[in-house]
Parts: C-alpha cells; sequence; structure tokens
C-alpha cells in the first residue's frame, strides 16, 4: 500500500502551465514515430533515485527532459527514471546512465512564468534497460521489467521484514519529527518488498547506496543491506541523543548551539555531506538579520525561520524557499529614514528650474512641503495629479523627491489585475513574491522614499480580486503603519513613505480610492506655455540625445511655433519633443556627413524636415455655411474643437444622428430640435416645415465616440442656422447644456475647452454663465486673447453667434433662483464633453 497514494488517485496527470509553455499540440513533439511496447521515455536525473512506491517532486532543466516529459503526459504514457552516474554531465549519453531504474506515472506537471518546469511522479515498477533507440528528440530505451519477489512463505524473508519493520520503527521514535501517520503506514505494510523500497526511500543516505538497494533484485539480499544501514543510523541518533542529554543541564544556550552545530557536522560528515559552505551562509544570514534593525516581531520571526533553515539539508526543496524568504527580510529597509530637511526657498526653485508654468500645482505642492517642515510627524495628504499625457506628472513627483532630497522609485499601475501584484503572494506557492509596494521599497533601499503610483487610473479587476482594493490600506496614513505583505506575513510601517499618485482621469478610479487623495488638477499648455518649454527644455534635451552641441543647431522661436501650429495637436508636450527630435535628427545627419558644420532651423524649412503641415485651421475650412456650428469638447487627453453639421431634406420628420454619439449626445440633439420646433412662430417658420423635412445631424471623426450633453447649445444654433438660412460666425465656438425652457446650463472642463478654443483660432467663447468662476484657472495668455459671452438662454447664444435676436419674442425671463438647483444638478454631473 503507497502512504500517499489518496493525495493524487487519477486517470490523467494534473497539468498547470502558463501561457507560453501550455501543452499544446504545437509545442509537443506530435509527429515523432510510436514508441514501442517494450520501449519507455527515460528522464535522467542527478543524485536522486526513484523506488517503486515513492511519490517524489523532481525539478527538470534540459530541453530533451522537458520534451521526454511532456510527451509523456500529451500520451498519457509513463516514464522512466534513471540516475546519471557523474552527476556534472549536462547532456549523458546511455553508457553514463545506471543500468536498473524505476518507470512512473506523473500525476502533476507544472511550468512557470520563469521558465522552470517540475513534475511530481510516482515510482510504480523496478526495469532493466536492454537497449536504446535512435531518432527521438529525447533518450527512449527497451526494457525489460523487473517483477517484485513477493517472499510470501520463505520464512527467512519473512523474519528480516520483521526485524526491519521493527527497526524502522524504532527511528521513527527517535526523531521528534516524525508524524503518527508515518507510524501507521510502517506498522499497516504487509509487503517485504514495499517496505524494503519505503525505508530505501526516505534513508537519508548518499545517492550511489540507494542506487545499490535499487539494483539488488533479490529480496534477501535487499533487506541484509538495509538492515546493515539502518542499525547504524539508530546508533548515530542513539549516540547523538546520549550527549544532548549529559550536557543539556550543564551548558548554556551559547555552548548548546554550538554544541548541536559540532554534532550537525559529525552527522554530516558521517553521511559524506559537506557543511562548511550552509553554517557560513547561516552565519552571515544572522549578522545581517542584526544589522537589519528590524522590530521586535519581526526580528523573533526571522530568527525562528533561521533556526529551520539550520536544521535543513541546502538540498532539499525547502531549504531555498526559506533562505529566499530570510534574503527579502534583510533586504527590506527596516531602519527609521532620517527627518527631512525641507527648504521651501529651494523647493520653489526646483520648480521653477524644472517646470515652466502649472503656477496652481507648484503653489499647492509649495504648502504640502510648508506643512510637512512645521509638521514633521503629521499626516499629510496623499497628492493625485491629474491631467493629460505629456503635462510634467511624473517629472513634478521627481522634483519633490528632489526638493525633500528623497530617493524616488515609480510603482507602474497600468494594466494591474491581480490583487497579490500588491499585496504579494502566500509562501506556499511556487515562485511567490513580495508585492509591488515591498519590491519598490528594496530597490529604494529606504522607508523614506517619495513612492510614485503611475497611472492609478489604469488599474483593473479581474478573478484574482480588485488591486485598488489593496490600495485602500496603502494610501490611508491610519492604517498603513501596519501594511502586511502577504509574502513577509509581518507588519511593515509605510507611514514615512511619500505617496504621490498619477491619473489622467478621475471617473474610473473607485470613490474609496479617490476619497484618500487630494486631486491636484493639471491642464494642458497654451502654444505660448509651450513654446518656453521647448526652449528651455525639450531643444537643449534633443541636441544632447543627439549629439549636437548648442552652436551647431539654432531653432527659432518662428519654427517653434510651426511645428506646435502645423504638427502637433496635443494637451501636453511629449510629440512636439518627438518633432523637435526629428529636426534634431535630420541635421545630425548633415553634419556627420560632413555637409554643414552648423544649422539654423527657420519656419520655412520646415516642409523639407517634417513634410507638409499635418493639422489645418479647420474653422475657417467650414465656416460660413448655415447649419455648422463650432462646439468645444473635453477629452481625456485635453480639449478639442467639435463641429455639429445639420442638413434638411425632404422626408417625413425623422431626426438622424451620426458620428458615434453616445446616448446623452442624442438627448441633447433631440431637446435641441424640440427647442427650434417651439420657437417656430419667432423664427418665422412654417410648423409644417419639420413634418416635411428629415433632420440630419452629424459630428465629423466617426470613429471616435462622443457622448455627453455640453454640446446642447452648438447643436441649437446649428439647427437655428439652417432652418433660418443664416451661416454661423466663423470665429465663434460655444459649449454649454440646454433645456426644454431655453436655458442654458454649466458643464465641466472649462479650462481645456478654452485653451482649445485659443488653440484652434476662435476669438469669441460662449460660456454658460454659472461658469464665469471656472475663468480663473484660465492662463492670462489663454483669456487675453479671447473675447467671453456669458449666456443665461439659448436667445443670447442666437444673438452672439448668428448676428440677429429679432426673430425672437419678448418672453417672461425667470427668476435665477429657480435656475439655482438645476444649475447645480447639471454641473454636479459634469460630461466628458
Amino acid at each position: 500500500m503507497n502512504p500517499f497514494s489518496d493525495l493524487f488517485d487519477k486517470k490523467k496527470p494534473d497539468v498547470m502551465l502558463g501561457k507560453e509553455n501550455a501543452v499544446t499540440a504545437k509545442s509537443l513533439p506530435g509527429e515523432l514515430g510510436i514508441i514501442p511496447e517494450d520501449a519507455i521515455v527515460i528522464v535522467p536525473v542527478r543524485n536522486m533515485v526513484v523506488f517503486p512506491g515513492m511519490l517524489v517532486p523532481i525539478a527538470i532543466g534540459r530541453k530533451s527532459s522537458i520534451s521526454a516529459a511532456q510527451y509523456a503526459v500529451k500520451r498519457e504514457l509513463p516514464i522512466g527514471i534513471l540516475m546519471q552516474r557523474d552527476p556534472l554531465a549536462e547532456t549523458p549519453v546511455p553508457d553514463e546512465l545506471s543500468g536498473m531504474g524505476t518507470i512512473a506515472s506523473i500525476l502533476h506537471y507544472a511550468a512557470t512564468s520563469e521558465g522552470a518546469h517540475h513534475i511530481i511522479c510516482r515510482g510504480e515498477q523496478r526495469f532493466r534497460v536492454t537497449g536504446y533507440l535512435e531518432g527521438f528528440p529525447f533518450i527512449v530505451a527497451r526494457i525489460e521489467r523487473v517483477i517484485e519477489q513477493s517472499g510470501s512463505g520463505d520464512k527467512e524473508v519473512e523474519a528480516r521484514f520483521m526485524q526491519l519493520k521493527e527497526r524502522a520503527l524504532e527511528v521513527l521514535q527517535l526523531l521528534p519529527q516524525a508524524s503518527q501517520e508515518m507510524f501507521s503506514t510502517v506498522q499497516e505494510i504487509e509487503s517485504p518488498g514495499m517496505l524494503a523500497d519505503l525505508v530505501a526511500g526516505y534513508l537519508d543516505i548518499s545517492a550511489s547506496e540507494k542506487q545499490e538497494l535499487l539494483d539488488e533484485v533479490d529480496l534477501r539480499n535487499r533487506l541484509d543491506r538495509l538492515l546493515t544501514i539502518i542499525v547504524h543510523r539508530i546508533e548515530v541518533v542513539q549516540l547523538s541523543r546520549e550527549i544532548d542529554q549529559r550536557t543539556k543541564e550543564s551548558l548554556g544556550q551559547r555552548e548548546r548551539e554550538f554544541l548541536l552545530r559540532e554534532q550537525m557536522k559529525s552527522i554530516q560528515k558521517e553521511l559524506g555531506e559537506d557543511a562548511g559552505g550552509s553554517n557560513a551562509e547561516i552565519e552571515e544570514l544572522r549578522l545581517l538579520i542584526k544589522q537589519a534593525h528590524m522590530p521586535e516581531e519581526v526580528t523573533e520571526q526571522a530568527e525562528k525561520e533561521l533556526k529551520r533553515l539550520a536544521r535543513m539539508s541546502d538540498s532539499s526543496a525547502e531549504y531555498s524557499m526559506v533562505r529566499t524568504y530570510l534574503d527579502w527580510l534583510v533586504e527590506v529597509p527596516w531602519k527609521s529614514p532620517e527627518p527631512d530637511v525641507i527648504d521651501v526657498a529651494r523647493a520653489r526653485q526646483i520648480l521653477d528650474e524644472d517646470h515652466f508654468g502649472l503656477e496652481q500645482v507648484k503653489k499647492r505642492i509649495l504648502e504640502f512641503l510648508a506643512v510637512r517642515k512645521l509638521n514633521p510627524g503629521g499626516h499629510g495628504p496623499i497628492l493625485c495629479l491629474v491631467g493629460p499625457p505629456g503635462v510634467g506628472k511624473t517629472s513634478l513627483g521627481q522634483s519633490i523627491a528632489k526638493a525633500l532630497g528623497r530617493k524616488f522609485v515609480r510603482v507602474s499601475l497600468g494594466g494591474v489585475h491581480d490583487e497579490a501584484e500588491m499585496r504579494g503572494h502566500r509562501r506556499t506557492y511556487i515562485g511567490a513574491l513580495p508585492g509591488n509596494i515591498i519590491q519598490a521599497l528594496k530597490r529604494a533601499g529606504t522607508r523614506g522614499c517619495v513612492m510614485m503610483l503611475d497611472e492609478i487610473d489604469k488599474l483593473g479587476s479581474g478573478v484574482h480580486g480588485d488591486p485598488s482594493a489593496a490600495l485602500l490600506e496603502v494610501l490611508d496614513p491610519e492604517q498603513n503603519c501596519n501594511f502586511k505583505d502577504n509574502y513577509l506575513a509581518v507588519p511593515y510601517d509605510l507611514s514615512q513613505v511619500l505617496f504621490i499618485a498619477t491619473a489622467n482621469v478621475l471617473d474610473p478610479i473607485p470613490g474609496p480610492l479617490r476619497d484618500r487623495m487630494e486631486v491636484l488638477q493639471l491642464a494642458g499648455y497654451t502654444q505660448e506655455e509651450k513654446r518656453e518649454i521647448a526652449r528651455k527644455y525639450l531643444v537643449t534635451r534633443q541636441l544632447r540625445e543627439s549629439g549636437l552641441q548648442p552652436e551647431q543647431l539654432e531653432i527659432s522661436s518662428e519654427a517653434l511655433a510651426a511645428i506646435i501650429r502645423d504638427y502637433t495637436r496635443e494637451a501636453g508636450v511629449r510629440n512636439l519633443e518627438r518633432q523637435i527630435g526629428a529636426v534634431c535628427r535630420r541635421v545630425a545627419v548633415r553634419i556627420a556627413e560632413g555637409e554643414v558644420s552648423s544649422v539654423s532651423i527657420g519656419a520655412t524649412e520646415l516642409v523639407d524636415i517634417l513634410g507638409p503641415a499635418k493639422f489645418e485651421n479647420e474653422v475657417a475650412l467650414r465656416a460660413g455655411l448655415p447649419g455648422v456650428a463650432t462646439g468645444l469638447a473635453w477629452t481625456p487627453v485635453g480639449g478639442d474643437i467639435l463641429f455639429i453639421e445639420a442638413s434638411r431634406t425632404a422626408g417625413n420628420g425623422r431626426l438622424i444622428l451620426t458620428g458615434q454619439l453616445g446616448d446623452v449626445m442624442k438627448e441633447s440633439a433631440q431637446a435641441a430640435l424640440t427647442l427650434v420646433k417651439s420657437r417656430a412662430a419667432g423664427l418665422q417658420l412654417d410648423p409644417a416645415i419639420f413634418e416635411k423635412s428629415d433632420i440630419h445631424v452629424h459630428v465629423p471623426a466617426g470613429a471616435i465616440p462622443k457622448d455627453g450633453p455640453s454640446a446642447g447649445v452648438a447643436m441649437f444654433i446649428a439647427l437655428t442656422s439652417l432652418f433660418i438660412d443664416k451661416p454661423v460666425r466663423s470665429n465663434v465656438a460655444m459649449t454649454g447644456e440646454i433645456s426644454l425652457r431655453g436655458l442654458v446650463l454649466p458643464v465641466g472642463g472649462i479650462k481645456e475647452k478654452v485653451l482649445a478654443a485659443a488653440a484652434a483660432g476662435i476669438t469669441k467663447v460662449l460660456l454658460p454663465s454659472r461658469n464665469r468662476k471656472d475663468l480663473d484657472e484660465v492662463p492670462l495668455s489663454a483669456s487675453q486673447r479671447l473675447e467671453f459671452v456669458f449666456l443665461d438662454d439659448v436667445e443670447q447664444a442666437a444673438m452672439a453667434a448668428i448676428g440677429t435676436g429679432e426673430e425672437f419674442p419678448e418672453r417672461e425671463m425667470v427668476d435665477p433662483a429657480l435656475l439655482v438647483p438645476l444649475a447645480q444638478a447639471a454641473q454636479a454631473a459634469a460630461p466628458p464633453l
């Protein structure tokens, strides 16, 4: 009876692989010929002997062994396990393999993402190699199965069997770690051969001695050899216990540890094992634990694991797992960091040197640093920098670390969908590691670092948990002092870490996580700011990247303005830097070829380098026709202009909407049409015209999804212009939500929309009156170039955009106090457009 057969009693092997190691028809040698019935796939092993009835894990690394194991798994075939005589041989030939081995069935096959392959096998029967076959990518041998002798009826075998069982039970009684299950297993075995193989498999003897026992087919001789070995083992254990008993009362703790180590050396020397390296590692780890400044609780855990490690053989599978755990414990920074030396004036200088503009954000960062200087022990807020790509969120975090004199470490959260990537895996899993937070602290080497949680809005969730839930504890100053990583399994204090998060948009961030952070909004740059950033930072950096000296290339301000206007359309400056880099590389080629020694680039030379202008003034191209209005949109990468086009054809009153519009935007179009119908008399329109016409509203760039109510004013103006046959002024853009009463309600994203209008050449912007306060965030360089018209109702929008107001009759104005609840509700649901 196999004591472990109930653990793996399956007809098919359990296969657990990563994507790149999946067992498929393509990854296995399925085109090979069929192996004869008297042959078997061979997996050679080093310093290991598998006996029948044993359940053992095997790590395989050779390509031939991996192919052999996968071939056997795919076809549900057994494998033959042979020990190679020379353990250093990388590709053993048949002559270097033992002649006797064990047929084993694969119960479990696993491959990790790091490329490690593991199998769990159960020994079935001895076999003898009679020859080898060629033509396979792995070793295949013809074998002769060895029938196990039963020994029944042989009195000498039965006597030796009884003696071996008594000795085995005696050894188990001398070993304090022996389990009751092992006693029961030995007592219940009735087969002499099975008992001999069980004892031989688990005896602590050399691999060569085990191979000799495997080669011994005669049951009586095998039992004699085993009895000789086990009697010697009992004498060693009894002698060790006697020495320990005599000296236990008289020796102190340190002397006891020394004696135990000496005993271990003697035992390992007797068994042929060299313990010198292991002892050196243990002493090195003991010293590192003392120097790590761990809390008392963590030190106790580390010393407990160190004692376990000292008792293990360095060839055991658990040895490397415990050693890796102790390495992480001593390498993670535990020592309290030095207090911050905060110089607010120097921090202001660093922020101004590293970033142009962003005055409001710099002001809040300086306030944050000033409070931290006056109250070092306080729990400051977790800053979350939100803005479109390329506006300097990550570099702001680096500037904060520079101002504090701290190390900067970045944790990318984009695409993370497993909670274990934040909290780590438990040590029971193969290849377990701490989470990203602990790994980042190890890279930083100190608990007093600035840790940037980049792209926190890109966190995902899946069947393995929600990583954003794991961040709730990390970003809570009241809880993160006792953060527990699943791998370390001990409390870790994160209160000294300065966390800074970044995101492009706030909507994907869960509410509880957003509540733990203070949001700092970063809007896009104006053209003037981009030109200054390019002149101060981008040109210098690209010159250095291209290997050019400042005197070798000069890019004029007109050229920079032309690049910004004609070759980029973005909120940040990343694409601008790419275009400047393209100019520098073109000049570098000319200088490297010796054609010129220095170059000056003006606006006229850009066409030869960057090609024709990529962006044109779309306002000028689409204005001048009735039914076309210019709206303003908010996108995750900044503001943009949006054209609303309306056309009328003969029909039966249908409203056709195209341009991949969302439900909210479709409702805005319906509301705008209803509003125009309700004012047909004031517009001097025949109401029957709506029943005899089909109205088609289209928003170009149809491949881009669009949604939100803020295009309501633009849709109303486009429909009004269409029906009264008067074009909308080309220099006017507008935004705002409308109601069926004709009210213009507030919307979000005013700063981004105004900057987009200024960049597109708009001179007049129509905004809801209740968004007047949002203009305080708009840079003066942009707001001074624009004329703002604040709207309370759609009649004011028509007068400003189409240039007419006489078509609308006088109506009683609504009390503004009645509009406040409606406006607040609209502003609370800030639209994405």
